[in-house]
């Protein structure tokens, strides 16, 4: 089961949408399905050019891993061999800071993952979890613990 492209279309302009209402910087929101293939992205006007990349591995980063940003920050601080190794062998595809939040359905059943960037991180995070209940999915960041 994975996000469907119209669910990942409301994500995105749930987010961005979110991003502007409160005046965040510029937003890039990449929607992976859990096999870690982009289903939507868009990047808006005034984004850096490298924000895609910084998108989509914030999402790719906790699919990878199966745990949250918070859970591989974590990890890095009290491994960072840990991390650089990780990061090395995913291309540098995986991110330790909030803005990557899995996607889950009711049932709990993993459907993907959101990852925003472009502000600070929390604000990404922020955007990212406005997007997914926007959808009516749930957001799982690792804050609920």
């Amino acid at each position: 089961m994975s996000i469907s492209l119209e669910q990942a279309q409301t994500v995105v302009a749930a987010a961005l949408s979110h991003g502007a209402e409160q005046g965040f910087k510029p937003l890039t929101v990449a929607v992976l399905d859990p096999g870690g293939a982009i289903v939507a992205l868009a990047r808006q006007d005034g984004s850096g050019y490298m924000r895609p990349d910084l998108a989509v591995a914030k999402a790719n980063g906790v699919l990878a891993l199966g745990m949250t940003n918070r859970a591989i920050a974590a990890r890095a601080a009290d491994s960072p061999e840990f991390f650089t190794s990780v990061a090395t062998l995913a291309g540098g595809k995986i991110l330790s800071v909030p803005g990557g939040v899995f996607v889950r359905d009711a049932e709990g059943t993993l459907l993907g993952a959101v990852g925003v960037t472009g502000d600070l991180s929390l604000n990404d995070e922020a955007a990212a979890v406005a997007g997914i209940e926007a959808a009516g999915l749930v957001p799982v960041t690792g804050a609920e613990d």
